[in-house]
């Protein structure tokens, strides 16, 4: 998810909503799916997401919660999905998959127990981003017309790269990588109540007097998802030794430390595998019945639990006018 120590070195101030109708928005599309799956797999009840076979898709719920924030402040969102995952986060994916099996072990007690509460703080923990979910997710969002964009491998180093050529004005994560990735402006906070947080890289620069390669570098020397940080070394520290040694190499032989694969580390960053292979379009025209048959009557979800998402999406197409955006 990225490394929250970057926080403290980031640029950030609050934005309205207000001040950013006609912009578009390349979401990291799994990060965003996965905070409304794993909130509406906390606070609905499984039987309104679960077909007559037995497939759990809540993540229908979620999108259909999710998407009028968009819509009703005039923003077009471009959902980027991940690509292959570089063999470099291979100890950050098993820790993960420890934390969740962890996680499960523990909701079955819980279960065993009739813990209710728990119940469900640990389903939603134990979610993860099944094939199901995943292409019930693209279904959805082309029925709505939403565009896609596939990365060849992070999503949110594609929609950093889109909004550096200035193909979107935002990239929208709660992940602090989109700094890393060189996101001019990121929008964090978008899945959650009132208005989001602005995350600004050159104002990070700035502030630190770091050019990019050194804020990669500092991530780098703090640790990343794909590499151990030194021991000893947070955001202070790191520019600290930046400012004196000039990059991460001169900092690693003044402390007689080793990373491995520091060159690839580095080049996903600041090098990351893209495509060229999208396009932003300029009109949107949510098919919302055809939608709205596809969450309720082929995926079996209740109709109650949807039917204001879709309202708000029907209306805000109205008001709007989501088919003329360019």
């Amino acid at each position: 998810m990225g490394n929250a120590d970057l926080r403290s070195l980031a640029a950030l101030s609050d934005v309205s909503f207000g001040d950013l109708g006609g912009s578009v928005v390349a979401v990291d599309a799994h990060n965003w799916l996965y905070r409304y799956l794993t909130t509406t797999v906390k606070f609905t009840s499984e039987a309104k997401y679960t077909t007559s076979e037995g497939e759990e898709v809540a993540n229908l719920i979620g999108i259909v919660q999710g998407l009028p924030k968009f819509f009703e402040h005039d923003l077009t969102p471009v959902f980027v999905f991940d690509g292959a995952v570089t063999d470099l986060k291979d100890d950050e994916v098993e820790k993960r998959r420890e934390q969740r099996e962890r996680y499960e072990s523990e909701l079955e007690a819980a279960r065993a127990a009739g813990d209710t509460t728990r119940v469900a703080k640990l389903d939603s923990r134990t979610q993860r981003l099944t094939e199901t979910i995943v292409d019930t997710t693209r279904d959805l969002l082309e029925l709505l017309d939403v565009p896609i964009v596939d990365a060849p491998a992070e999503g949110e180093g594609q929609a950093s790269v889109m909004a550096r050529r200035g193909n979107v004005d935002y990239v929208g994560t709660e992940d602090y990588d989109a700094l890393l990735f060189g996101a001019p402006m990121t929008l964090r906070q978008i899945t959650s109540k009132g208005d989001p947080e602005l995350m600004d890289f050159e104002a990070t620069l700035e502030r630190h007097d770091l050019t990019w390669e050194q804020l990669v570098d500092a991530a780098i020397l703090m640790g990343t998802d794909f590499n151990e940080g030194i021991s000893g070394i947070g955001p202070k520290t790191a520019v600290k030794e930046l400012h004196e040694h000039g990059d991460l190499y001169a900092v690693l032989e003044a402390r007689g430390e080793h990373i491995d694969h520091a060159d690839r580390i580095r080049s996903l960053f600041l090098d990351p595998a893209v495509t060229d292979d999208y396009e932003i379009p300029d009109s949107i025209e949510p098919d919302i019945d055809a939608a709205r048959a596809f969450v309720t009557e082929q995926w079996e979800v209740d109709a109650d639990e949807v039917a204001r998402g879709f309202e708000r999406i029907d209306e805000s197409v109205v008001q709007t006018g989501l088919d003329r955006w360019a």
